[in-house]
């Protein structure tokens, strides 16, 4: 029986995977399980997998959660201690769902403990990869993607050696306001950005797709999952979203996965590496989707991709300070504050003001330098 933990089990990729344990639980014991702010739904959780304890990342809720919980053997608890002790647990196979870079540091406390990290918070690597990676070699860890895009060119890539490869390519829906006019952008609502044309997910990652910050991240992401160089990553709009990337090969030849906007196929790919094994996704039928559709990126519409060029460019502490930006520019457009368009320049902003401090060339060494940057630049994004 496999040991799991599922950080971020409430989230719409956390959710996937419960949903494949809760298929299969006699080949499971679930060690660990946190969640947010959906008490009934962590709580719903724990009684189905029974855990030793279900964290809730709020502490403030921690009553909710006792009493969501009670008759039950699982045990509540709340906060970030908690979510590390969880984390400390040892565990064969851990999904790393928490979004944002919060899930940092439950996600380098289960790496220490070896096993498998499968790793859906693309923050952590566009935070901190080096610091990542070094964690996983040190306690010999693997990580595999579960964003569909890195899954799908993980299998595309195969046992094929990189040096063969000619450049890589990750799809993008476009997200809510792929077809609006330019001038309509400023105007945009959060409800308008919270609509996704394929895929169902959680209100952030839906409104990162619309700006394409989401993209942008996933590229950085390649790049330091792949050890890819920045002109090896390209992006192509894919509004149908069943190409999730494509492997060009220096021969001319290019591979593609192609898979219904489903995540638990890359969810599942991961429970299972290296085996396959049955998924309950439907296979696609190509005769009956007809045609597939793609164009170029367009850059004034989404500016966040020129950003991750930038930031690749410029390495050490970009990737903590442009993430951090983000996520703070996401808040205030949320909040009514700032405008849907304003979110780039406002991270840009952030860029070059914190390009100029001390030390921001050098890859940040571990996890308070992490925090260190990405308190300056939460700070700098809000003025």
């Amino acid at each position: 029986m496999r040991r799991i933990s599922i950080f971020g089990a409430t989230g719409s990729v956390g959710a996937n995977g419960v949903d494949l344990i809760r298929r299969d639980p006699q080949s499971y014991q679930v060690v660990a399980l946190t969640g947010g702010r959906n008490i009934a739904r962590l709580a719903q959780m724990a009684r189905d997998l029974r855990p030793p304890n279900a964290v809730t990342a709020h502490p403030e809720l921690l009553d909710d959660l006792r009493t969501a919980l009670a008759g039950t053997d699982v045990q509540a608890a709340a906060g970030e201690a908690a979510l590390i002790e969880a984390a400390h647990r040892p565990a064969d196979w851990i999904l790393s769902a928490i979004v944002g870079a919060a899930g940092l540091a439950p996600g380098l406390a289960a790496l220490s403990q070896g096993g498998v990290l499968a790793l859906a918070n693309k923050e952590s690597l566009v935070c901190a990869g080096a610091l990542l990676r070094d964690t996983g070699a040190r306690s010999g860890a693997t990580i595999l993607p579960v964003d569909s895009e890195h899954s799908a060119l993980f299998q595309a890539l195969g046992a094929d050696k990189l040096e063969s490869v000619k450049d890589v390519t990750i799809t993008a829906s476009g997200g809510a306001f792929r077809d609006w006019p330019l001038e309509r952008l400023a105007a945009a609502t959060v409800a308008e950005a919270s609509t996704h044309p394929n895929w169902a997910m959680g209100q952030r990652i839906t409104i990162d797709s619309a700006s394409m910050f989401n993209k942008a991240m996933e590229v950085i992401e390649a790049k330091e999952f792949f050890g890819l160089s920045a002109d090896r990553i390209k992006v192509l709009v894919h509004p149908e979203s069943i190409i999730h990337a494509m492997v060009t090969h220096h021969d001319g030849g290019t591979i593609a996965h192609l898979g219904a906007p489903d995540m638990r196929h890359a969810i599942g790919y991961a429970l299972h590496w290296p085996e396959r094994r049955p998924l309950p996704v439907a296979a696609l039928d190509l005769a009956a989707l007809g045609s597939l559709t793609f164009r170029a990126p367009d850059e004034t519409r989404w500016p966040a991709l020129r950003l991750a060029r930038e930031v690749m460019a410029a390495g050490g502490a970009a990737g903590a300070v442009f993430n951090a930006a983000k996520e703070q520019a996401l808040d205030d457009f949320i909040a009514g504050r700032i405008r849907f368009t304003d979110m780039a320049p406002r991270v840009e902003a952030t860029l070059e003001a914190l390009s100029a401090q001390p030390g921001f060339a050098r890859d940040p060494e571990d996890l308070p330098a992490v925090l260190h940057w990405d308190g300056l630049a939460r700070r700098k994004a809000a003025q």
